[in-house]
């Protein structure tokens, strides 16, 4: 369960900008599915690592392993129900130049 106010990444690459994505970053250790394993399909390009999960019967993506994040889960905030989160606050991150801002290729807590 999700806290009411969410700080979530608002990303400028060309599959989050059409897709509108909004990024709540988790540990893998905070994200259980509970249902809808079986109708999932995943899409990968460019290194591969990230794992684009898509729904086979509606092509919602609700949430994908990033690449910055392989050991957790990025979760859509804009699939979270209605009345679960009372605020977000949304930053704006640049990942058209994804290289500049993760230069080891993970996520900042990775940078040490």
């Amino acid at each position: 369960m999700a806290p009411a106010k969410l700080e979530v990444s608002d990303c400028n690459c060309s599959i989050c900008t059409k897709s509108g994505y909004l990024h709540l970053t988790v540990p893998k250790s905070r994200f259980k599915l509970l249902s809808g394993s079986e109708a999932l399909t995943t899409y990968q390009f460019n290194t591969g690592t990230a794992r684009h999960l898509f729904c086979s019967t509606c092509g919602i993506k609700s949430f994908y392993v990033p690449r910055s994040h392989p050991d957790g889960f990025s979760v859509n905030a804009r699939c979270l129900d209605a009345g679960t989160v009372q605020e977000l606050v949304v930053t704006k991150f640049n990942g058209r130049e994804w290289e500049t801002q993760y230069p080891t290729g993970r996520g900042p807590e990775f940078q040490k």
